[in-house]
């Protein structure tokens, strides 16, 4: 335990290090206030042990100083020297940041049991400081888990909505575009009836990763809605820029080639449904999902395995159509 002593009288200062030295503490020693300071800030010490009156400056300015030179969340113990019965100092000295004192003349029993103390402290505090950093990572990595699809590994609804919401809301601020895409897996009822769930969950996750392949850009996100259903986020993409990321997943999901024999295609295809606008305040984010959801049911109607889209979020109004 590395100790500093800050004591003005050479005496009294060689017989502290002496105890301390004898209890097997790595001990260094500062003649006045400024010298204990600057050997605080350059050594960084376990244990501050200073007297009150130093000369140069007073033992309580120096433990204010020690206090403003420790970061957020840094503890140093610091014990002060004072005179039996003078109540004032101790006061003072608590006040300014000092954690307990002994009085003079210090003998080697009371200076043991005191360092002792304080040690066993610190050691308690740096364990509760070990096991608070394993929570907050066991608790970021909760929260990570927490908003992610089991299956798939990306996004789920939980942190679908809190994004579109927060691109909504940040899309309006800025007056940018916004665009969202629904994706359903086509005829994925019959497809589970025909080859059963654990092929479903199969082509589910691979669909996932193909549409994921798509996405080039950090802020996008892709989640996994409900069921066959995924949702994208695109910020800061206009319509034609969502329906060409659209078109580059609806072929994505085509090349993976996944058979079924159950359509004429012959392979595992999905519908896109693109919707996009500039936010305004009368308007909100759930507004633009319903209208990708209802380019999704045109694109459905068409046959699927293509993309429409709208940039209207007036459901009466037509949809603006792209094939794919």
């Amino acid at each position: 335990m590395k100790t500093l002593v800050i004591e003005d009288s050479a005496s009294s200062r060689r017989i502290l290090c002496g105890h301390l030295e004898r209890l097997g503490f790595s001990v260094f020693a500062a003649a006045d206030g400024h010298e204990g300071v600057a050997h605080f800030r350059a050594q960084r010490p376990d244990l501050v042990l200073l007297g009150l009156k130093l000369g140069d400056v007073d033992g309580f300015t120096v433990i204010r100083r020690i206090r403003q030179i420790e970061a957020p969340g840094e503890w140093t113990p610091i014990v002060f020297l004072t005179e039996a019965g003078d109540d004032a100092a101790l006061q003072r000295g608590v006040a300014a940041g000092a954690d307990d004192f002994l009085t003079r003349p210090v003998s080697d029993v009371a200076l043991g049991v005191k360092v002792r103390a304080m040690q066993r402290i610190l050691q308690i505090r740096q364990s509760m400081l070990v096991i608070t950093r394993q929570l907050d990572t066991a608790n970021q990595e909760l929260n990570r888990l927490a908003s992610l699809d089991g299956l798939t590994g990306v996004a789920n609804r939980r942190l679908f909505d809190i994004t579109l919401e927060r691109e909504w809301r940040r899309a309006m601020r800025q007056g940018t575009a916004l665009s969202v895409l629904m994706v359903d897996i086509d005829l994925f009822k019959q497809f589970n009836d025909r080859f059963g769930h654990p092929a479903g969950d199969e082509c589910i996750r691979r669909v996932a990763g193909a549409l994921a392949t798509v996405l080039d850009r950090g802020g996008d996100l892709l989640a996994r809605y409900g069921g066959e259903e995924f949702a994208v986020v695109l910020a800061e993409t206009t319509l034609d820029g969502a329906c060409f990321v659209a078109e580059r997943m609806r072929e994505a999901i085509v090349t993976l080639a996944l058979e079924r024999s159950d359509v004429p295609l012959g392979r595992v295809s999905a519908s896109f449904g693109v919707a996009c606008a500039v936010p305004m305040p009368e308007t909100a984010a759930s507004v633009l999902l319903a209208a990708a959801d209802r380019a999704l049911y045109r694109a459905k109607r068409d046959g699927r395995n293509c993309v429409r889209a709208t940039d209207s979020l007036d459901p009466e109004n037509a949809l603006q159509e792209t094939s794919a």
